[in-house]
């Protein structure tokens, strides 16, 4: 990792510490509690048949990790793995009053160095972190190794829309109103300029895909909602 994408990895790292105790609330507000509906579309899509081993890529305070082993068999494990203490540490106090938290456990690492061995899981999961990371290319290429032949990636994320008139008022809500919010509610105006801007300047959908193709997976594909805002990717190990 190059001296700027340490930094930066740094910077998002404390960002997220910062707001951790109000990151579930600050989604459920700016969502309008969609995103809990986006989290179950993206289950639907990862678990097929009898999966058993799921890891979640920055599992954050646990909401897609904890959803996931609710759906998963009674003998399914689900790894949530993330680098902000901060929330893991609120993702193991939910996890610990659930009654599916018996089949999660967390661990403290990045996304880009997963301390798991080649084909450990069957599915791996990623619910609104791509933006977050240095390198994308490095993130998929680790996820096809951490994968079993067979296992399939899902991910789902934010992305700027493209479609007139709807990327305008999309743009005014979530690159003012946003970071209006995070600051009133959150005390800190500065991460949710930030989470918007990360947005504002991610990757397309499709160049996305093109990603995740790139890094051996067969058959991407990306399903669209909000008109793009936020999308759901999938892709399938050979």
């Amino acid at each position: 990792m190059s001296l700027p994408e340490r930094r930066r990895a740094e910077y998002v790292r404390g960002t997220f510490d910062r707001i951790a105790r109000r990151y579930d609330l600050l989604n459920r507000v700016i969502s309008f509690h969609l995103d809990t509906h986006w989290r179950k579309k993206a289950i639907r899509a990862a678990l097929r048949d009898d999966e058993r081993r799921v890891l979640d890529l920055g599992t954050g305070t646990g909401d897609l990790a904890l959803a996931v082993a609710k759906k998963i068999g009674d003998d399914g494990r689900v790894v949530g793995l993330d680098f902000s203490h901060e929330m893991l540490r609120l993702a193991l106090a939910k996890t610990k009053h659930a009654r599916a938290g018996a089949k999660i456990s967390y661990l403290q690492g990045t996304a880009l160095a997963a301390p798991f061995a080649d084909a450990s899981f069957d599915v791996v999961m990623s619910g609104f972190v791509l933006r977050n990371v240095t390198d994308l290319s490095l993130f998929f290429r680790e996820a096809h190794r951490l994968l079993k032949p067979g296992g399939r990636l899902v991910t789902l994320d934010m992305f700027p829309p493209s479609s007139f008139p709807f990327s305008f008022f999309y743009s005014l809500y979530f690159h003012r109103v946003m970071p209006w919010l995070g600051a009133c509610l959150a005390r800190d105006g500065e991460a949710y300029r930030y989470l918007s801007n990360s947005v504002r300047k991610f990757h397309s959908p499709e160049a996305v895909m093109n990603m995740i193709a790139d890094a051996g997976f067969a058959d991407p594909r990306v399903e669209k909602y909000l008109r793009g805002a936020v999308c759901l990717h999938t892709g399938d190990k050979r």
